[in-house]
């Protein structure tokens, strides 16, 4: 298996989903994980590794990805930026060492910008996509980039495109993690084989509310702040939503919680605007957050993302109000397990109206609680994981 990251500790969604699969398919497999690290310091987490995998081998990417030798080669060749900072020496040669041994049965590349770093081989490979990129980036150079810049970065994404599509007809697998991801791929590719394995969620991390009142409410958001997407639904909520909730309940706060936090968003703290930046490891923080709070806000206007954040509250019987986006590929209905509105004034009175309905919001809750447990459970999801291997092998 290889990974851009080490998926421990288990601080971004891709970290999460490759962790908890790994805690259930050792148990079943014997695996070999490939990761890059961007700092030495890292390998400390292999050890916690070791506990699911036959072995662990990492390899140092840079720690900054904009260095003048990343730019220069994503400018001057047909490879995205994204292939080329998530690349690192000797991984390609260290990975045919491996598999000369002939002890394998199958290649797991959990993303495509680690599909080369894969040496020529017979063996089947499958490639796990947890979001389509170019759309990403996509809506990030049309909507938010420096106007600028946009010329350059719409040639990035471009080829983002150009990669996505040539690695997913080179797998002999292709795995998406949403039905909508897989109708996303099949407009690029329309005969690409693509099955579905859903995200999912840790049911025993997670405490599930029993309150549904609360006298000075709380809004809650919860991201890995690497990811544009979500710095993107941060700003939204504190600067377009929050304003118009708290025009007509000012006992209301926002709490923001994550990792990675840029400096604008941290400058935005007061006393009313909760900010805590908190380090991959501390899960109790997380834990608590949701618990703790009275409303999820999934303001997300990108696609893209894992959306483990909502599972999360889910999980926590925490009830979500979301943009279209923002829940898009989990199956959820609105006003049965989560409330949708896509403008900040729509966003603004469905969070208002459940932190007035305490029923609606256990109701809300507590089915989309319902919703996780007979689909999201990452037992049964790595059970589906193992029958495309199984599938893959017999071919």
């Amino acid at each position: 298996m290889l990974t851009p990251y080490l998926p421990y500790p288990d601080s971004s969604g891709g970290q999460i989903r490759t962790l908890n699969l790994l805690k259930h398919l050792h148990k079943e497999h014997k695996i070999t994980l490939v990761s890059l690290i961007k700092d030495k310091k890292d390998n400390k987490y292999k050890r916690h590794l070791l506990k699911y995998c036959d072995k662990v081998l990492t390899f140092e990417r840079s720690k900054n990805p904009f260095t003048l030798k990343n730019i220069l080669l994503a400018g001057f060749s047909l490879k995205p930026f994204l292939i080329v900072r998530n690349s690192a020496p000797g991984v390609k040669e260290a990975v045919a060492e491996e598999l000369k041994t002939g002890d394998y049965d199958l290649i797991h590349a959990e993303t495509f910008y680690v599909m080369p770093s894969i040496p020529q081989t017979d063996l089947p490979v499958i490639l796990v996509d947890q979001t389509i990129e170019y759309l990403v980036y996509k809506h990030y150079t049309n909507e938010t980039a420096r106007k600028i810049l946009r010329p350059l970065l719409s040639i990035d994404v471009a080829k983002l495109q150009l990669s996505e599509k040539r690695y997913w007809k080179k797998a002999d697998q292709v795995v998406a993690v949403s039905e909508n991801d897989k109708k996303e791929m099949r407009k690029l590719v329309p005969d690409l084989d693509v099955k579905v394995v859903p995200n999912g969620v840790n049911l025993d991390l997670f405490k599930k509310k029993t309150s549904w009142f609360d006298k000075n409410p709380t809004i809650l958001f919860v991201s890995n702040f690497k990811w544009l997407q979500n710095i993107e639904a941060a700003h939204v909520l504190i600067e377009k939503v929050f304003p118009l909730v708290k025009a007509k309940n000012p006992k209301i706060k926002v709490r923001i919680v994550g990792q990675h936090i840029p400096k604008d968003i941290i400058a935005q703290a007061s006393e009313d605007i909760i900010v805590n930046d908190i380090p991959g490891e501390d899960v109790e923080t997380l834990v608590e957050a949701y618990q703790s709070s009275t409303v999820f806000a999934s303001t997300i206007k990108g696609p893209g993302g894992t959306r483990l954040k909502n599972l999360a509250a889910m999980a926590s019987q925490l009830p979500i109000v979301s943009t279209k986006t923002g829940i898009q590929g989990l199956g959820a209905k609105d006003g049965v397990h989560v409330l949708i509105g896509n403008t900040p004034e729509k966003l603004a009175d469905l969070i208002l109206k459940v932190i007035k309905q305490p029923k609606l919001a256990e109701k809300i809750g507590k089915n989309s609680r319902k919703l996780v447990e007979e689909t999201y459970a990452y037992k049964r999801i790595s059970k589906i994981l193992s029958q495309c291997y199984r599938d893959m092998v017999k071919k």
